[in-house]
């Protein structure tokens, strides 16, 4: 039997308690001195004075490079990099080499991630073969898998054949299952599209990503999801016009969840104006007066969920022009940060509301079990220490991913994870593994 007892800890930053975790799952919380178990039959007692204590964090969208480009990122070290965030679950994004559109190669991630066994790794299944948009992938037999896969994306790519999408929305509302879309329309920003449509883009001579090639798809989604009665997630959503369309469809009932990324909530367009690569992102960054309605929109519960959208790249990945380099950047370590630091410190968002936007409500949406779930006694043991007080410089140096392509290096965060906890046994403490 392994015992572990929290005291002092901040529950969701409202009440103060002890809890004692035995065998994965919280077995008691209140006060140590009335607990059923005695100091000496307790293996490692945790002082989380002055921390606030959340359910593990859940990602719905990371990219593991894990099959394909290992010299990115794997799986292992993949989960190393969210352990150390404050993450208890990641799903991983189909567009590996091979992708993700087999029973077997969903699997295979699945096993994987259970060997790695630092956070659990739920793959996402492609929507279509390859990534192709021409043909559905084999969705019901991943989802029958031993992997249950309920998200289905061909992230980095739309989407864009209208029939296609309803047909894939038609087949997951057999077993409850969710299509989250990269919403770009590929005739309005093709791939070369790399920066914010507008005056900076054209002073910089970078191909224009316009606000309308995002908010298209977005409109015909939700409304072939009203059609069909199927889910449909919007990911890293960047616009106002999303946002508009997401509260009319959320207002008619349509089943409609929608993402924000921490990079999209804080960083901007301007600082592409050095090409600095590390800040080429699909979609790309907008102007501060578009982050600052994703983060109104995150606070009123229009965006549903925070998902960092971590894309780890190699530095020849990220050494050309930029109209040439790699898009993405990383993200699982430092998204909890991020939030703390803009929306909780601010005020807009209390610690309840983040483990809504981060755990609660990733993992309904994705249909987890065991995760999201409350800080309760007979709960799993799926917990994150945060010290909400406590400030730390990103070093990009000192990241547990393969890769280097951090935004926000050098940049000072108030909100460090302490602990992270899986099933009752730590995965990582103080920026390190465990």
């Amino acid at each position: 039997m392994s015992t572990t007892l929290i005291t002092g800890a901040s529950l969701l930053g409202e009440r103060t308690a002890d809890v004692l975790v035995v065998d994965g799952v919280v077995r008691e919380i209140g006060s140590a001195a009335s607990m059923s178990v005695s100091a000496g039959a307790v293996d490692e007692t945790i002082d989380a004075d002055g921390l606030v204590a959340l359910p593990g964090l859940v990602d719905l969208h990371t990219h593991l490079r894990e099959p394909g480009r290992e010299d990115a990122e794997t799986i292992r070290t993949g989960s190393a990099a969210a352990a150390v965030g404050g993450y208890s679950a990641v799903f991983a994004m189909a567009n590996t080499q091979p992708v993700t559109d087999t029973p077997e190669k969903a699997e295979e991630i699945w096993r994987r991630g259970r060997e790695a066994g630092l956070v659990d790794v739920m793959p996402v299944g492609s929507v279509t073969k390859g990534l192709a948009g021409e043909e559905l992938s084999e969705i019901g037999l991943m989802a029958r898998s031993k992997a249950r896969v309920r998200v289905f994306s061909d992230d980095g790519r739309c989407v864009h054949d209208s029939q296609l999408m309803r047909r894939a929305l038609e087949y997951v509302t057999a077993f409850d299952g969710v299509i989250s879309q990269h919403s770009q329309d590929p005739k309005l920003a093709d791939g070369t599209a790399c920066c914010h449509e507008g005056e900076l883009s054209g002073r910089l001579g970078l191909p224009g990503w316009p606000d309308a090639a995002e908010e298209v798809v977005v409109a015909r989604d939700v409304m072939l999801a009203k059609q069909t009665g199927g889910r449909v997630h919007v990911a890293h959503v960047s616009t106002p016009g999303s946002l508009e369309v997401i509260r009319w469809a959320k207002s008619k009932g349509v089943q409609v969840t929608a993402e924000v990324t921490p990079h999209h909530l804080v960083l901007t367009t301007d600082l592409l104006q050095d090409y600095d690569t590390v800040y080429k992102v699909n979609p790309p960054l907008r102007p501060s007066e578009y982050a600052e309605e994703l983060r109104a929109a995150l606070a009123d519960g229009t965006i549903d969920v925070v998902a960092t959208d971590h894309a780890p790249h190699v530095v020849h990945d990220k050494e050309h022009a930029f109209a040439d380099a790699a898009f993405g950047m990383l993200g699982l370590e430092t998204a909890l940060a991020v939030v703390s630091d803009v929306m909780v410190q601010s005020g807009r968002m209390s610690w309840a509301d983040v483990a809504r936007v981060m755990s609660t409500r990733p993992a309904e949406i994705a249909r987890l079990e065991g995760h999201g779930r409350p800080l309760a006694e007979g709960e799993p043991a799926n917990l994150v220490l945060v010290d909400p007080s406590r400030s730390l410089t990103v070093d990009r140096a000192a990241s547990a991913s393969l890769s280097r392509n951090n935004p926000w290096h050098g940049r000072t965060l108030t909100g460090a994870v302490r602990a992270t906890m899986l099933r009752g046994r730590i995965t990582a403490r103080d920026g390190q593994l465990a």
